[in-house]
């Protein structure tokens, strides 16, 4: 099953700087405002998430496939991830986390809560910005697929194939999933509304 790959940029207590891929991640019904990762238990992404209640999610191109690995891989907590991955930093608005720039949108989260499974964590996080590089955009306001080729992989035995998507060229509103037509999230996306 082909999966997104995110980056997860967080902040420790002590503002050491640390990023991880997250391919188990997901948006949280509409209208969106929450997102769910999974997480294995011993990752500094959890800690940091736990001491300060913030993080980011780092939606990313294709070209950061080499960074998958350099960020994955084990490094020691006071180790400065952005360094060692060689990437530079964007700053939050909402929160000390920082963003990595050259991402084409970026979900500064809060912390929601947490659900313990055996061997896993569920992080829930709030959305608190939500943010697209305008050059990612069509003109009507979608996400433009070719321009960002959003980073993916689908596992195997032996490891990681990445890959990204492509557009089918079709649209259903959501209204058409209803009795009536209408959509009763529309109100939420209407201009000016929150």
């Amino acid at each position: 099953m082909p999966l997104p790959i995110a980056f997860i940029s967080t902040r420790s207590a002590d503002k050491v700087r640390n990023i991880a891929p997250y391919s188990c991640i997901m948006p949280v019904l509409r209208p969106l405002d929450l997102i769910c990762l999974a997480s294995a238990k011993k990752r500094d992404t959890l800690n940091n998430i736990r001491e300060t209640n913030e993080f980011v999610v780092n939606l990313v191109g294709h070209k950061f496939s080499d960074k998958v690995i350099p960020t994955a891989r084990f490094s020691k907590p006071e180790a400065d991830e952005f360094e060692l991955a060689e990437l530079s930093p964007k700053p939050s608005s909402m929160i000390g986390a920082p963003g990595i720039a050259g991402a084409y949108a970026w979900m500064e989260c809060r912390l929601a809560g947490f659900h313990q499974g055996p061997g896993y964590t569920l992080v829930m996080g709030k959305v608190l910005r939500l943010e697209v590089n305008d050059a990612c955009l069509t003109p009507e306001g979608t996400l433009d697929l070719d321009r960002t080729k959003p980073l993916m992989m689908f596992g195997s035995k032996k490891g990681m194939h990445y890959c990204t998507t492509a557009d089918l060229n079709q649209f259903d509103p959501f209204g058409a999933m209803f009795p009536d037509n209408r959509d009763p999230l529309a109100p939420v996306y209407e201009e000016g509304t929150e």
